[in-house]
Protein backbone atom coordinates (compact mmCIF):
# COMPACT_ATOMS: atom_id res chain seq x y z
CA UNK A 1 0.00 0.00 0.00
CA UNK A 2 1.12 3.58 -0.51
CA UNK A 3 -0.78 7.13 -0.78
CA UNK A 4 0.58 9.15 -3.60
CA UNK A 5 0.60 12.63 -2.97
CA UNK A 6 2.68 14.19 -5.75
CA UNK A 7 2.95 13.47 -9.46
CA UNK A 8 6.02 13.85 -11.59
CA UNK A 9 5.97 16.57 -14.82
CA UNK A 10 8.59 17.31 -17.24
CA UNK A 11 9.81 20.10 -18.45
CA UNK A 12 9.92 19.80 -22.26
CA UNK A 13 12.38 23.12 -22.73
CA UNK A 14 15.23 20.62 -20.79
CA UNK A 15 14.00 17.21 -22.21
CA UNK A 16 16.71 15.43 -24.40
CA UNK A 17 14.61 12.59 -25.26
CA UNK A 18 17.37 9.51 -23.80
CA UNK A 19 14.45 7.55 -22.55
CA UNK A 20 16.19 6.95 -19.41
CA UNK A 21 13.45 8.05 -17.27
CA UNK A 22 11.16 5.95 -19.33
CA UNK A 23 13.34 2.77 -18.57
CA UNK A 24 13.35 3.16 -15.10
CA UNK A 25 9.40 4.02 -14.05
CA UNK A 26 8.16 1.08 -12.60
CA UNK A 27 4.32 2.21 -13.05
CA UNK A 28 5.05 2.25 -17.11
CA UNK A 29 3.63 6.22 -16.54
CA UNK A 30 6.20 7.67 -18.72
CA UNK A 31 6.65 7.54 -22.21
CA UNK A 32 8.66 9.27 -25.30
CA UNK A 33 6.58 11.08 -27.80
CA UNK A 34 8.17 13.23 -30.77
CA UNK A 35 11.46 12.75 -29.11
CA UNK A 36 10.08 14.29 -25.52
CA UNK A 37 8.90 12.39 -22.04
CA UNK A 38 5.42 12.64 -21.51
CA UNK A 39 3.51 11.26 -18.05
CA UNK A 40 0.76 9.70 -17.51
CA UNK A 41 -0.70 11.37 -14.23
CA UNK A 42 -2.92 8.62 -13.83
CA UNK A 43 -0.19 5.89 -13.76
CA UNK A 44 2.16 8.13 -11.46
CA UNK A 45 3.33 7.00 -8.32
CA UNK A 46 5.82 8.97 -7.32
CA UNK A 47 9.03 6.90 -6.90
CA UNK A 48 11.07 9.91 -7.61
CA UNK A 49 12.96 7.58 -10.17
CA UNK A 50 12.73 9.58 -13.22
CA UNK A 51 13.76 12.73 -11.26
CA UNK A 52 17.18 10.88 -9.95
CA UNK A 53 18.50 9.34 -13.17
CA UNK A 54 17.44 12.90 -14.97
CA UNK A 55 20.84 14.20 -16.23
CA UNK A 56 19.13 17.60 -17.58
CA UNK A 57 16.99 18.20 -14.17
CA UNK A 58 13.96 18.23 -16.36
CA UNK A 59 11.60 16.36 -14.38
CA UNK A 60 10.06 17.98 -11.19
CA UNK A 61 7.33 16.64 -8.62
CA UNK A 62 4.21 18.64 -7.67
CA UNK A 63 1.22 17.75 -5.60
CA UNK A 64 -1.90 16.18 -6.60
CA UNK A 65 -5.06 17.92 -5.99
CA UNK A 66 -6.24 14.65 -4.34
CA UNK A 67 -3.87 11.93 -2.59
CA UNK A 68 -4.35 8.44 -4.73
CA UNK A 69 -4.22 5.54 -2.38
CA UNK A 70 -2.75 2.14 -3.82
CA UNK A 71 -4.18 -0.46 -2.43
CA UNK A 72 -5.90 -3.75 -2.63
CA UNK A 73 -7.87 -5.51 -0.27
CA UNK A 74 -7.37 -9.14 -0.22
CA UNK A 75 -11.04 -9.52 1.26
CA UNK A 76 -12.34 -8.97 -2.00
CA UNK A 77 -10.97 -11.87 -3.73
CA UNK A 78 -11.59 -15.82 -2.89
CA UNK A 79 -9.64 -16.50 0.02
CA UNK A 80 -9.28 -20.12 -1.44
CA UNK A 81 -7.85 -18.99 -4.55
CA UNK A 82 -6.00 -16.16 -3.11
CA UNK A 83 -4.36 -18.55 -0.16
CA UNK A 84 -3.79 -21.19 -3.34
CA UNK A 85 -1.47 -18.38 -5.93
CA UNK A 86 0.55 -17.85 -2.49
CA UNK A 87 1.71 -20.98 -1.92
CA UNK A 88 1.78 -22.20 -5.58
CA UNK A 89 4.47 -19.15 -5.49
CA UNK A 90 6.32 -20.26 -2.40
CA UNK A 91 5.26 -17.64 -0.56
CA UNK A 92 3.14 -17.05 2.53
CA UNK A 93 0.05 -14.70 2.48
CA UNK A 94 0.88 -13.08 5.35
CA UNK A 95 4.86 -12.01 4.43
CA UNK A 96 5.94 -8.72 3.70
CA UNK A 97 7.54 -9.26 0.40
CA UNK A 98 8.55 -4.98 0.02
CA UNK A 99 10.41 -3.91 3.03
CA UNK A 100 10.11 -0.36 1.69
CA UNK A 101 6.21 -0.48 1.71
CA UNK A 102 5.75 -3.52 4.09
CA UNK A 103 3.10 -4.61 0.93
CA UNK A 104 2.06 -8.59 1.78
CA UNK A 105 1.68 -11.64 -0.49
CA UNK A 106 -2.01 -11.84 -0.52
CA UNK A 107 -2.15 -8.21 -1.33
CA UNK A 108 -0.25 -8.43 -4.60
CA UNK A 109 -2.11 -11.66 -4.76
CA UNK A 110 -5.20 -9.97 -4.83
CA UNK A 111 -4.18 -7.32 -7.55
CA UNK A 112 -2.94 -10.46 -9.81
CA UNK A 113 -6.99 -12.34 -9.23
CA UNK A 114 -8.12 -8.53 -9.83
CA UNK A 115 -6.74 -8.47 -13.24
CA UNK A 116 -3.09 -7.47 -12.94
CA UNK A 117 -1.07 -9.31 -15.47
CA UNK A 118 2.05 -7.15 -15.58
CA UNK A 119 4.76 -5.90 -13.06
CA UNK A 120 3.93 -2.73 -13.95
CA UNK A 121 -0.04 -3.27 -13.89
CA UNK A 122 0.91 -4.88 -10.22
CA UNK A 123 2.78 -1.45 -9.37
CA UNK A 124 -0.26 0.68 -10.10
CA UNK A 125 -2.34 -1.25 -8.01
CA UNK A 126 -0.64 -2.06 -4.69
CA UNK A 127 2.24 0.70 -4.62
CA UNK A 128 5.20 -2.00 -4.61
CA UNK A 129 8.58 -1.45 -5.71
CA UNK A 130 8.23 2.46 -5.29
CA UNK A 131 11.11 2.40 -3.39
CA UNK A 132 14.63 0.66 -3.32
CA UNK A 133 12.68 -2.20 -6.21
CA UNK A 134 15.53 -4.43 -5.30
CA UNK A 135 14.13 -7.38 -3.16
CA UNK A 136 10.14 -6.99 -4.27
CA UNK A 137 10.41 -7.92 -7.70
CA UNK A 138 11.31 -11.08 -7.53
CA UNK A 139 8.01 -12.29 -5.42
CA UNK A 140 6.10 -10.09 -8.07
CA UNK A 141 7.23 -12.23 -11.09
CA UNK A 142 7.16 -15.04 -8.95
CA UNK A 143 3.28 -14.66 -8.20
CA UNK A 144 2.65 -13.22 -11.77
CA UNK A 145 4.46 -16.62 -13.00
CA UNK A 146 2.35 -18.83 -10.58
CA UNK A 147 -0.70 -17.16 -12.06
CA UNK A 148 0.30 -19.01 -15.18
CA UNK A 149 1.14 -15.22 -16.97
CA UNK A 150 4.04 -15.28 -19.58
CA UNK A 151 5.88 -12.33 -18.68
CA UNK A 152 8.92 -10.99 -21.50
CA UNK A 153 10.52 -7.81 -19.69
CA UNK A 154 9.82 -4.90 -21.71
CA UNK A 155 12.60 -3.00 -23.83
CA UNK A 156 15.06 -0.89 -21.77
CA UNK A 157 15.89 -1.66 -18.22
CA UNK A 158 13.11 -1.23 -16.36
CA UNK A 159 12.98 -4.88 -14.47
CA UNK A 160 15.16 -7.68 -15.44
CA UNK A 161 14.34 -11.06 -15.16
CA UNK A 162 15.83 -12.69 -12.25
CA UNK A 163 14.68 -15.53 -9.70
CA UNK A 164 16.69 -15.18 -6.69
CA UNK A 165 15.03 -17.91 -4.34
CA UNK A 166 15.43 -21.24 -2.74
CA UNK A 167 12.87 -22.46 -5.13
CA UNK A 168 15.12 -21.67 -8.32
CA UNK A 169 18.33 -23.41 -7.24
CA UNK A 170 18.80 -26.70 -9.34
CA UNK A 171 18.69 -30.01 -7.93
CA UNK A 172 22.22 -30.92 -8.60
CA UNK A 173 23.60 -27.95 -6.92
CA UNK A 174 21.73 -28.60 -3.62
CA UNK A 175 22.94 -32.15 -4.09
CA UNK A 176 25.93 -30.76 -4.61
CA UNK A 177 26.48 -28.61 -1.71
CA UNK A 178 24.78 -30.16 1.64
CA UNK A 179 26.94 -27.63 3.89
CA UNK A 180 24.26 -24.87 2.52
CA UNK A 181 21.15 -26.59 4.06
CA UNK A 182 18.77 -25.52 1.12
CA UNK A 183 17.07 -28.26 1.56
CA UNK A 184 16.37 -27.92 4.69
CA UNK A 185 15.20 -24.23 4.46
CA UNK A 186 13.03 -25.17 1.60
CA UNK A 187 11.27 -27.92 3.64
CA UNK A 188 11.02 -25.40 7.09
CA UNK A 189 9.36 -22.68 5.02
CA UNK A 190 7.00 -25.32 3.31
CA UNK A 191 6.04 -26.89 6.89
CA UNK A 192 5.34 -23.85 8.83
CA UNK A 193 8.92 -22.54 9.17
CA UNK A 194 7.69 -19.44 7.69
CA UNK A 195 4.51 -18.90 9.52
CA UNK A 196 6.83 -18.70 12.72
CA UNK A 197 8.91 -16.16 11.41
CA UNK A 198 5.80 -13.91 10.20
CA UNK A 199 4.06 -14.69 13.77
CA UNK A 200 7.10 -13.13 15.30
CA UNK A 201 7.40 -10.13 13.51
CA UNK A 202 4.09 -8.78 14.00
Amino acid sequence: MKKVHLVSQVDESRCIGDRVCENVCPAGAIVMMEKKARVDESRCVACFKCQDVCSEDAIRFVARSEARLLRVDPSEVDAGRLEALCRRANLDPEEPICLCTLTQAKEVAAAILKGAATPEEVTRMTGIRTSCAMWCMAPVLRLLRAHGLELSPPKGYRWYDIRPALWEVPDEVVRRYPEYRIEEDREALLHGGMDNLISKLK
